[in-house]
């Protein structure tokens, strides 16, 4: 090789490993960036003392190691919604990543949560079904205190959340969905079996898991309200629950799932438009003028498939958790966390009006 060659792949060598290490540092101030949004919309503190005040935190004046500050524990759930992380993950990236600590208010502390303390705490929340609404709550306060309130109409709504699949053989699948318990099962296996997910079928598939009710608001794209049911539960049932009486337009969109008298009904002594999509009568055809209704119902409610679609880039479609209480915390607060990553968005391209 020539000296001219020779020197041309050494210039080239040091210019590569540049290149390489500029859009790793572009990629990682991306997160960082992130992170310190997050930090800068979110009051925490007020998220922690709901916390606090729907599941108290256990006593420990008789002894026992110091729990860690709720306010440190919030911000790791909400680490874990935002990247998708199982509880050992989050432990390894808290130990590994400084952005991380940074965030969590850990870079100087030699005690890290570890898998186990995640875990505790989630049980501490899911206690009497309190701590996934307190956390929404304290999120959806902070979005109507900075001026995002309900407009434009609501968006109603459910998505399929998938669980890990029980290997059931017919006669304990039948017990367990007449909610019992095989006898033979014991308390360790009894644990590790999802006895509340259910089976449902849309567009000719099968899905295991559970279901996400949503209520989205048409202007800004936020969810409202939420409801998590087993996968088999019909959307119209839970309309009742999802409504959103603030929303300054009284009008509700919703397809055809929805389509129901007592759904209308309710519609009506709510003083609500109603905006739900017909369904044909068995055997029989939507007229045409039925037909335009729907076509024009559906570019609006088309919206919330937006934020479902947004939820599936947090990981929010599938759950790892066993039961519907722990399942609804972690669906919970992925719904806080798509919201904030929402108005982290609206603070810089729409206006609160």
């Amino acid at each position: 090789m020539s000296s001219k060659q020779t020197k041309a792949t050494q210039d080239q060598v040091p210019q590569g490993d540049m290149f390489v290490q500029h859009h790793r540092d572009v990629k990682l101030q991306q997160y960082t960036d992130s992170l310190e949004r997050m930090g800068e919309l979110v009051d925490f503190e007020q998220v922690a003392a709901a916390v606090d005040a729907a599941c108290p935190r256990p006593d420990r004046s008789k002894g026992g190691r110091p729990l860690y500050p709720t306010l440190l524990m919030v911000k790791v759930l909400f680490l874990q919604a935002l990247y998708n992380l199982s509880d050992e993950q989050a432990e390894h990236q808290l130990l590994d990543r400084r952005s991380f600590q940074r965030f969590c208010g850990l870079a100087d502390e030699l005690r890290i949560p570890d898998a186990r303390t995640l875990w505790l705490f989630k049980q501490r929340l899911v206690q009497g079904g309190l701590g996934a609404q307190a956390i929404f709550e304290a999120v959806q306060q902070q979005l109507q205190a900075q001026g995002y309130i309900p407009r434009g109409g609501q968006i109603v709504d459910a998505t399929i959340v998938r669980a890990p699949i029980q290997h059931l053989d017919k006669e304990e699948r039948t017990l367990v969905q007449q909610g019992a318990v095989p006898r033979e099962w014991g308390a360790k296996k009894t644990r590790h079996k999802d006895c509340e997910a259910r089976w449902t079928k849309k567009h000719g598939k099968s899905f295991h898991g559970y279901k996400l009710h949503a209520n989205v608001d048409e202007r800004y794209k936020l969810i409202r309200r939420y409801k998590v049911t087993p996968a088999n539960v019909d959307d119209g049932n839970t309309l009742v629950e999802v409504l959103d009486k603030a929303n300054t337009a009284a009008r509700l969109y919703a397809d055809r799932g929805y389509d129901r008298r007592a759904s209308r009904e309710l519609l009506a002594g709510q003083g609500c438009k109603d905006g739900i999509a017909r369904r044909a009568p068995p055997g029989e055809k939507l007229g045409q003028r039925a037909e335009a209704r729907n076509k024009a119902i559906n570019r609006r409610r088309s919206r919330v498939e937006h934020v479902f679609a947004g939820l599936q880039q947090l990981g929010g479609k599938t759950v790892r958790a066993i039961g519907l209480a722990r399942n609804e915390l972690a669906i919970a607060i992925k719904c806080a966390v798509y919201n904030v990553k929402r108005l982290a968005w609206l603070k810089e391209n729409v206006p609160a009006f």
